[in-house]
C-alpha cells in the first residue's frame, strides 16, 4: 500500500551531480544523510559509526577532516564502508586536496574561506582528478566579515550573496559538479534564503537547520524548516542536524520524509494519543511495536487505535491495522478488512509476526 499524499510536490528539476554511486538532484529521490562525532583519526569507532548510519538507512555520511591525521584515515575508512564519504574541511585547503586522494566522494567547503584564487584552484583540481564533488557550505554563524558589515547581521540576502559568489568561484574554475547549502539555526531565515537560492539558480540544494538542537526539540525545528521547503519543491538532499546520537538523525529524516509522502523505509506507524475510550494500553503497545519492529527495512504502514471512533477509518488506509474492542475484543485489520480479533495479551506478537512475514524478502 502506497502512501497517497493529498498534495502532489512539484519539485524543482535541479542539475543532478553525483556523490560517489549517489545521485543527487535532477529526477534522482531526496537522500538522507548524517555526520560522524567519533574522532576521525579513531577509524575503528569511526568505521562502526558509520556502519550503524547505513543500517539506519543514511544514503551519504560526513566526516570532519580538521587535521592531516583525519584526512590520512579517510583512506582506511572508505574501505570498509558502503556509503559515500563527505569530508567536512574549513579553511585548511591542504586538507581539501588530501581527502579527495585519500578517496572522499565530496568536499564540503567553503570557498570563501580557503584562501587565494590559486588555492581554490588547487582544491577544484584535486576534485577533478578525484572524480570527487563539492558542497558549497554557507552557514549564519560564519559568514564573511565584509558581507556582515555590508548587511549588519546575517540575513537572506548576505548568505545567497555568499553562496552565489562561491558559485562563480568555482565556475570561474569549470568546476560545475557541486551542491549548495544556505544554513541557519533560525528556521525562518533558513527558508527564506533557500527559498531566495532556489529562484536564481538550478544547483541540488542540501537543506537543513544548522545546530537546531536536541532529539526532540531539534527535530521538530528541523520538520518545520526542511519540511516547508520540500512542500514547496525545493531541496535535493537532507540533513537534521541534532545534538543526539547521529543515528537519531537519519531516523528523524526519514519520518520528515515519510510525513510528505516523499519517501518511505520501515514501519510507518499511526497511532491515538490514547484517552478514557482506550480498550487497551495504546502508548505502552506503540512504544514496544516501535521497538521490536526497529530492524525492518521495507516500507509498511501500521495503525495501531484505541478505540472505534477512527479505528475503522484509519485501518482502511493502512496495510495492518489495529482497533480496540470492548472486552477484550480487540479487531485486527489487513488492507482494510476485518481479519481476527485479538485479545489484548497478543497483540504485540501478532503484529510483529505479521509484519515481519509481509516484508520478508
Amino acid at each position: 500500500m502506497e502512501i497517497r499524499p493529498h498534495r502532489t510536490i512539484n519539485r524543482k528539476k535541479t542539475k543532478k551531480i553525483k556523490v560517489g554511486n549517489v545521485s543527487v538532484g535532477g529526477d534522482s529521490q531526496i537522500s538522507v544523510q548524517s555526520m560522524t562525532n567519533t574522532l576521525t583519526t579513531n577509524v575503528k569507532d569511526t568505521i562502526k559509526q558509520i556502519h550503524s548510519l547505513e543500517e539506519a538507512g543514511a544514503d551519504i555520511v560526513r566526516v570532519s577532516c580538521p587535521d592531516e591525521g583525519s584526512t590520512k584515515a579517510l583512506k582506511d575508512i572508505v574501505k570498509e564502508v558502503r556509503t559515500p564519504i563527505v569530508a567536512d574541511i574549513h579553511f585548511h585547503y591542504k586538507r581539501a586536496i588530501e581527502a579527495a586522494k585519500m578517496g572522499a566522494s565530496c568536499l564540503r567547503i567553503n570557498p570563501g574561506n580557503i584562501g587565494s584564487s590559486d588555492r581554490v584552484l588547487e582544491v577544484v583540481k584535486a576534485a577533478k582528478d578525484n572524480n570527487c564533488s563539492i558542497r558549497i557550505g554557507v552557514n549564519a554563524g560564519s559568514l564573511d566579515k565584509t558581507l556582515l558589515e555590508k548587511y549588519k547581521e546575517p540575513c537572506p540576502d548576505a548568505l545567497v550573496e555568499s553562496a552565489m559568489y562561491n558559485v562563480k568561484l568555482l565556475e570561474d574554475n569549470d568546476f560545475f559538479n557541486f551542491k549548495i547549502s544556505v544554513k541557519s539555526s533560525d528556521v525562518f531565515l533558513t527558508v527564506k534564503s533557500y527559498k531566495k537560492l532556489s529562484n536564481v539558480c538550478d544547483y541540488p540544494l542540501h537543506l537543513g537547520i544548522t545546530e537546531a538542537g536536541g532529539l526532540l526539540t531539534g527535530s521538530i525545528r528541523s520538520s518545520i524548516g526542511i519540511g516547508q521547503l520540500l512542500m514547496e519543491g525545493i531541496g535535493d538532499t537532507i540533513r537534521v542536524s541534532l545534538s543526539s546520537d547521529p543515528v537519531d538523525e537519519i531516523k528523524s529524516g526519514y519520518e520528515i520524509l515519510k510525513s510528505l509522502g516523499i519517501r518511505a523505509r520501515g514501519v510507518n506507524i499511526i497511532s491515538c494519543p490514547s484517552c478514557a475510550r482506550q480498550a487497551f494500553p495504546v502508548i505502552e503497545t506503540v512504544k514496544l511495536l516501535e521497538k521490536k519492529l526497529a530492524h525492518i527495512k521495507k516500507p509498511i504502514s501500521l495503525s495501531i487505535i484505541g478505540c472505534v471512533v477512527n479505528g475503522p477509518g484509519e485501518a482502511s488506509q493502512t496495510e495492518i491495522g489495529l482497533t480496540g474492542g470492548g472486552q477484550d475484543n480487540n479487531l485486527l485489520y489487513l488492507s482494510g478488512v476485518p481479519h481476527t480479533k485479538v485479545p489484548s495479551s497478543e497483540i504485540i506478537d501478532k503484529i510483529v509476526k505479521l509484519v515481519e512475514e509481509k516484508t520478508k524478502d
